[in-house]
């Protein structure tokens, strides 16, 4: 991958069922679930709006439309708003996309895992650098957004980055694990990448997280995979041949990561928003602290 190369796609795999937020998700995907007044995709996009991408590529499942629909023209609400003089609203619905900015709808055939959706924007993504961003991984920041950081690594030094944050070693089993070499400020060169390891055979305790600057290089890999752990197409597998081929840096992101794919981070990102929120932060902080008074617990710091 070229240096000072600008990442122009994003790709938004959102073609799972969501079962941990049943019955919620029957009707609703995971992805629309809101945090204060925008669904999650919405916070997604635009993170990879500011990083400079104007074409959004959506995997998504034949039988989840609400996604699309969102990103479509809502003629009849813009009608109605535009009438009734809501022009506040108005403006919000109608710049979910900025103008210049393309969403793109590929179908997964079949749940065949996160490296066979990322394969599936092949046909989009062409060959250039391009991005993934997991929608389930909320990341707050009140300076750049993650993506926007990682792409100005990608452009300084030619390489693809994955995000990557600390966890406690007991939970090496529910991410990819990275081991890294010359780690200095908040990146390192990738060495090894391992899907949800033991706590015992990790080779470290940096987790990959739902962001990543890819080389166009990755689909080759994708392609001769064999299915991994689970019997799915893992992307760590591919990012595992990839950096034995190409540089692969591992990025410790400035701001704060809520797992939006459990009850307890949604929860907890809905609380972070809502604290921060222009409107709403005193009212929420209020709200809290009554709630706590009600259990007897200490008043909030």
């Amino acid at each position: 991958m070229s240096a000072a190369s600008r990442i122009r796609k994003a790709v938004f795999p959102v073609a799972g069922l969501g079962t941990r937020f049943l019955p919620a998700t029957k009707t609703v995907p995971k992805e629309m679930l809101p945090i204060i007044d925008k669904p999650l995709i919405q916070y997604a996009v635009d993170e990879a709006i500011e990083a400079g991408c104007d074409t959004l590529v959506f995997i998504t499942n034949r039988y989840k439309h609400a996604v699309a629909d969102y990103f479509d023209k809502a003629y009849e609400l813009e009608q109605k708003l535009e009438r009734s003089g809501k022009h506040e609203q108005l403006e919000l619905v109608r710049n979910v996309l900025p103008e210049g900015v393309r969403a793109v709808f590929v179908t997964q055939a079949e749940a065949l895992g996160l490296g066979h959706a990322v394969l599936c924007a092949r046909a989009i993504v062409g060959d250039e650098p391009f991005a993934v961003l997991l929608p389930d991984d909320l990341i707050w920041n009140r300076g750049p957004g993650a993506l926007r950081q990682m792409a100005e690594v990608a452009g300084r030094t030619g390489a693809s980055v994955v995000a990557v944050q600390d966890v406690p070693r007991e939970q090496t089993g529910s991410y990819g694990i990275v081991a890294t070499e010359a780690f200095s400020g908040r990146e390192g060169r990738v060495t090894a990448i391992v899907e949800k390891p033991r706590p015992e055979q990790a080779p470290s305790t940096l987790a990959v997280v739902g962001r990543y600057v890819l080389s166009p290089r990755i689909f080759d890999l994708l392609e001769r995979q064999t299915p991994g752990a689970g019997g799915e197409i893992q992307l760590t597998d591919a990012i595992a041949a990839l950096l034995r081929e190409d540089p692969v840096l591992a990025y410790r992101f400035q701001g704060t990561r809520f797992d939006c794919g459990t009850h307890l981070g949604l929860v907890e990102a809905t609380i972070r928003y809502a604290l921060d929120h222009e409107k709403l932060s005193d009212a929420a902080r209020k709200l809290m602290q009554n709630a706590l008074d009600e259990l007897g617990v200490v008043e909030l710091e």
